[in-house]
């Protein structure tokens, strides 16, 4: 319902103004309040997190004794006392499945927490990891969605029974009938994981105040609050007993910071044992590789179509990958879209069958447009590929199946309630700046110069405040009877004035950069005649002083349509209250009076006015003063739940948000045949998001959701290895788009305002990350239709990836390259070294430090100490770094193929607490005329947090240590070898220690 204001002047209007950003003093002067900029209290002490470098294996013994023994370290949290504290937390289904914050008999992802060293500083609980030897037993990785389909795969957890964790089907309609004269189209299709990198990592304070009290935390938790819940039963503590807080500030969250609350539980105990306040600083290391990412998907689709193009029903086969554990609020991506998988469609029947796997990977949760990215990359290329079956027009196809604009509110198979649009309306809109800008000339210019040019185009629709309902219909429904309906999404506003009659907003919502304190302000000013900058919004949230509920948070679009909606019926509460003082005061009736221009007056009579200041003061100062039945006090709280929102019915139907967007984009864009690139030439987005509220800050998250939708598309993409390791965890192999790889979108704006939400907006942050990577695909795949018909487009769009589809001609050769060595076996990250070296020493000299196992100690980069295990194989302690990355390998050397003194194999294999290793190589020596020309070959294999770097740094970094290692063998050898000046400045921008 929308509650209008009665008695403001219309002269003024700042809802639907560009304003500038309220909030953007402090943070450019330096004055931000961030996480980590809170003040600690004395005597905090600082955290660092033993993680696992294995994707699985048991956990067979845990000896903290070193890193305790360490100056510094005040204590060492493990398994045993998460186990006495707390319990596993609880899961979105009914399976027998424990996840507990420490990893307590098996790690199921590289990078899970094992153990947390608290200490003085992070230097030292950071040296202290390393003195920590965790035994772990390895076991087979399940890496992934066809091998955890497989009923023979090692399961991940054995209490379950199978790696396939929920699997429902849902039925709308008569999507079985046979309709005559339909043709069944249809198409496999793959979402890969990825994530977004705020420039603020996850930081926690926690404190542990005693039985009585509970715990306290801070975090750069964004929400949803529902899971304030799922931490309080995990600390085995009421929720008023668990005070979370978070900052003002946020450096950008886009879902991920949801990701947080497992430390925040996890700091909690470590703060309960060490007996003191305790603070985490997430490293970007950290976060890439165990925080969370967006969940993969395998989606087969398939449509009945009449020969008009006319699609009857619509047939889903989706399995979603979650990680190792399905953490809340999993499997949410599932279920936040499935009232609307039909998108922006007419479509009378539906078949769904959804399944839950797991893997061996980073548990998923909340990324950016959660669940739409996987529904409209799938839906959208369907839409595709019945265009290119019937020969019919991408857009025509789409105009003729949309929701006509006189069928609003649209009630979806599955239960969607489509609140408003134009969505034929908005089409042609887009289409007509595609022809200002001479889209459709500029691939017939390309096509007709032999290049690759294609226009591709999506049309989505954005859903917006989420029913926290939706995640039951995982359950079926007699399980949902037993646990007992959900339902709504209650936002919560506080507005009050103070005793100078000024105005102060408190939400609970944590904004993270969209600008909250701007809009809300205009809400608020357009409500009691003032301007933005006269009010306060307090953007700061406190569970123990705050009211908030189950939705609180900033998740899910939720702000415009729910947030800034409620903070307006607050506002009219406070206006209505001060229209009736106002009423007594002049003496007319309460329709007469106006708030305007900083004043409220009688509309009928001008002169009775006063300043808003002085009439609003006046009830704290003279509260006897009150007309009869108006109470004390100027401050109100309001909730507000859309009414449209129920628990799923028997049937499975759920209107899955309160608000739905639409979104219809058109891309130009060009591949490379000769190198792979993909360069977007062209790009329009038209958006209704109801009623704009700001029209700035809209396009502000347009061009941001572009930004990362066209990351998806093209760059962002999380690696792992055969076994598991995690191969993304730097922003050198973890791409994400510059001001280089993008292009200005053209923005269209229709606006429909939605009936439901009481201000008429609708959510539009998250759009563009659903619609820009299918749209960028449709694109891609139009672009190669001259030369394939591409159904299967695997994202992003790495110019390797396109070369492997092209398979262009490779060059020929300069010259003949030597056999490579044998690659090692494993399938870890998988790196190489070539080169040579002039030694000035006779290959006879130099081949018998190579057998000498004293020198060869001396040769060997960061060698602690070699002993002999046999002949020519040896047994070494040896510490390798790169980066971030410090390792200490207990390693086995293996010489052999051995022909002096011409050449050798040289092998070795290690292991430490931060994962395995192992390498081959030959080594050829050829007599010069000043010595020897040595020539390597090198292979290798990494897995655990060293292969977490990446292969960009590693491959770098791998070449130099081994360039290192024969360099040091000449100098054992005939002395000093010459090397480019730029090396050690090559070494130390690397961060190799060795």
């Amino acid at each position: 319902m929308q509650a209008e204001p009665r008695q403001t002047s219309g002269d003024i209007a700042y809802v639907g103004q560009p304003l500038e950003r309220l909030e953007d003093a402090p943070l450019l002067s330096g004055r931000g309040a961030y996480a980590d900029d809170v003040g600690a209290k004395p005597g905090t002490l600082q955290a660092a997190v033993l993680r696992s470098p294995y994707a699985h294996a048991r956990l067979t013994a845990l000896d903290v004794s070193a890193a305790m023994a360490l100056p510094g370290v005040r204590t060492v949290l493990t398994g045993e006392d998460v186990q006495r504290w707390a319990q596993p937390f609880v899961v979105g289904v009914k399976q027998p499945m424990q996840h507990w914050a420490l990893a307590v008999d098996r790690v199921r992802y590289v990078g899970e927490p094992v153990a947390v060293v608290v200490a003085d500083d992070r230097y030292i609980a950071e040296d202290a990891l390393d003195l920590i030897k965790a035994n772990y037993e390895p076991l087979p990785a399940v890496v992934g969605i066809t091998q955890a389909l497989d009923a023979q795969a090692v399961l991940l957890h054995d209490a379950v029974g199978s790696n396939v964790v929920s699997d429902r089907n849902f039925s709308y309609g008569q999507p079985d009938a046979v309709q005559a004269g339909t043709r069944h189209i249809g198409t496999t299709v793959h979402y890969p994981r990825n994530s977004c990198s705020p420039m603020e990592c996850a930081v926690v304070l926690a404190e542990y105040l005693g039985e009585d009290e509970g715990y306290e935390a801070l975090s750069n938790f964004m929400g949803p609050f529902s899971l304030h819940a799922v931490m309080a039963l995990a600390l085995k503590v009421p929720g008023n007993k668990l005070r979370h807080k978070v900052p003002r500030d946020s450096g950008g969250s886009f879902g991920v910071k949801q990701a947080v609350f497992p430390y925040v539980v996890l700091m909690c105990l470590a703060a309960r044992k060490a007996g003191a306040p305790v603070k985490w600083v997430e490293d970007r290391l950290e976060h890439l590789s165990a925080a969370t990412s967006a969940t993969a998907r395998m989606a087969t689709i398939a449509a009945d179509v009449r020969p008009d193009g006319r699609i009857v029903a619509l047939h889903w086969d989706q399995v979603d990958e979650v990680g190792a554990y399905v953490r809340a609020p999993e499997p949410a991506t599932f279920y936040r879209m499935h009232g609307c998988l039909s998108g922006a469609y007419d479509i009378e029947h539906l078949s769904v069958r959804n399944r839950v796997v797991v893997t061996n990977k980073t548990p998923t949760g909340l990324v950016r447009g959660f669940g739409g990215p996987q529904v409209y990359y799938a839906l959208e290329r369907l839409m595709d590929c019945i265009a290119v079956a019937l020969g019919i027009d991408p857009l025509a196809l789409r105009q003729l199946n949309f929701v006509q604009a006189d069928r609003f509110p649209y009630h979806a198979a599955a239960g969607a309630v489509l609140d408003s649009g134009d969505y034929l309306g908005m089409s042609q809109a887009v289409m007509t700046q595609a022809r200002a800008l001479g889209l459709y000339e500029r691939q017939q210019a390309a096509r007709a110069a032999g290049r690759l040019y294609g226009i591709g185009m999506a049309a989505i629709v954005e859903p917006s405040v989420s029913n926290m309902g939706y995640i039951s219909t995982v359950l079926t429904p007699a399980q949902r009877a037993k646990a007992g309906p959900k339902n709504g999404a209650i936002a919560s506003a506080t507005v009050s004035v103070d005793l100078l009659g000024g105005v102060n907003v408190t939400i609970a919502s944590a904004p993270a950069g969209q600008g909250h304190m701007t809009v809300c302000a205009q809400v608020v000013a357009d409500a009691l005649g003032l301007q933005p900058q006269q009010i306060m919004v307090n953007v700061e949230f406190d569970t123990a002083k705050d009211a908030w509920s189950v939705a609180a948070g900033n998740y899910s679009s939720r702000f415009a349509g729910a947030v800034a909606g409620v903070v307006h019926l607050a506002a009219c509460r406070i206006r209505d209250k001060l229209a009736l003082i106002a009423a007594d005061h002049f003496n007319c009736p309460v329709e007469q009076v106006v708030f305007s221009g900083g004043e409220i007056y009688n509309r009928d009579d001008p002169s009775q006015r006063q300043l808003f200041t002085r009439l609003a003061a006046n009830p704290h100062w003279a509260p006897a003063l009150l007309p009869e039945g108006v109470s004390p006090g100027l401050r109100e709280t309001a909730f507000w739940t859309p009414e449209v929102l129920s628990a799923p019915d028997e049937s499975d139907r759920v209107n899955t948000s309160a608000a739905y967007g639409f979104v219809f984009d058109l891309c130009g864009l060009e591949v490379d045949p000769d190198t792979g690139a993909v360069r977007v030439d062209r790009y329009i987005t038209g958006h209704d998001a109801g009623r704009l509220l700001n029209p700035a800050l809209a396009d502000g998250q347009i061009q941001g959701a572009f930004a990362q939708g066209l990351g998806a598309a093209l760059l962002e993409e999380f690696r792992y290895g055969g076994d598991g390791s995690f191969q993304s965890g730097t922003l050198a192999d973890y791409l994400m788009p510059t001001a280089c790889e993008l292009v200005d979108p053209v923005i269209v704006h229709l606006q429909t305002p939605s009936p439901f939400t009481p201000l008429g907006a609708k959510g539009l942050g998250e759009g563009n990350n659903m619609s820009t990577p299918v749209c960028i695909a449709n694109a891609f795949a139009d672009a190669l239709r001259p030369r394939m018909n591409l159904e299967d487009v695997r994202l992003p769009l790495t110019p390797g990836r396109v070369l492997a589809l092209l398979e262009p001609a490779d060059p020929e050769p300069r010259e003949r390259p030597a056999p490579a060595a044998a690659l090692p076996a494993g399938e870890g990250l998988a790196l190489q070294a070539q080169g040579e070296v002039d030694i000035p020493a006779p290959p006879e000299k130099v081949f018998a430090v190579l057998l000498d196992p004293v020198a060869l100690a001396r040769v060997i980069p960061g060698c602690h100490a070699l002993q002999s295990n046999g002949p020519n194989r040896y047994r070494a302690e040896v510490t390798v770094g790169v980066g971030l990355v410090k390792a200490r390998y207990e390693a086995e050397i293996m010489l052999s193929d051995i022909e002096a003194p011409h050449s050798l194999r040289l092998a070795g294999s290690g292991r430490s607490a931060l994962g395995t290793g192992a390498g081959d190589g030959l080594v050829t020596l050829t007599a010069t005329s000043s010595g020897t020309r040595l020539r390597y070959d090198y292979r290798a294999q990494v897995g655990g947090k060293v292969a977490m770097v990446g292969s960009r740094m590693l491959e770098g970094a791998a070449r130099i240590i081994v360039a290192q290692l024969f360099e040091s063998l000449g100098r054992q050898a005939g002395g000093p070898v010459a090397r480019p000046g730029w090396w050690r400045r090559l070494l130390n921008l690397l961060g190799v220690r060795a």
